[in-house]
């Protein structure tokens, strides 16, 4: 099976006109990394769209309670301080740096970086890959960052200025001083009620 992508007649770089592209191809995935490569994402399977919906559940849960911030799913594209366009599996971002966007970067791919994102290891993706990006969103300002591996059961936790956390089967997952009072029960993430 061959796969087309529609970059359209231009000369400007794929940064510019990556809105266009993906309206242009709206069957596809697409994310830009910060050296410019289009990035085809794959679907996910049922497991990690299971427990995928389970985290924006539990965690849009918190934050309807708390009210300190805004919630995003996995196809919502964030144009990242230093240049790329990706799109995490969940992501999160507080109400006064949201509310700081005109209504038209709203509408488009937000240009900053969020606050929180996680991002679920997949049979399809490569563990380096995955861990590569989570480096990239520390670097481009994200605060507090989670790659679960549901297979295994372990988190590696992503912060600014600390080395990687990896936790094995937690019972918790804190929201630390980021998504404050944010704490789920890992079993409820990842496994079937």
């Amino acid at each position: 099976m061959s796969t087309i992508i529609n970059l359209l007649p231009t000369k400007q770089n794929l940064a510019d006109n990556f809105e266009l592209i993906c309206q242009l191809n709206p069957d596809l995935k697409l994310e830009l990394s910060r050296s410019g490569e289009l990035v085809i994402v794959s679907p996910t399977g049922g497991e990690t769209g299971r427990i995928n919906a389970n985290l924006i559940i539990l965690i849009g849960a918190w934050n309807l309670q708390y009210r300190q911030g805004v919630l995003f799913d996995s196809s919502t594209c964030f144009r990242l301080p230093n240049g790329a366009i990706r799109s995490p599996d969940v992501s999160w971002i507080r109400q006064n740096r949201w509310d700081q966007l005109t209504q038209e970067q709203k509408l488009k791919f937000p240009p900053l970086a969020p606050d929180f994102v996680i991002e679920l290891l997949s049979p399809s993706d490569s563990l380096g890959n995955i861990q590569a990006k989570m480096q990239e969103y520390l670097e481009a300002g994200v605060k507090l960052g989670w790659l679960i591996n549901p297979n295994i059961k372990t988190v590696e936790i992503y912060q600014p200025e600390q080395n990687k956390l990896i936790l094995n089967n937690p019972t918790q997952l804190s929201g630390e001083d980021i998504l404050i009072g944010l704490n789920l029960d890992f079993k409820h993430c990842v496994e079937q009620p």
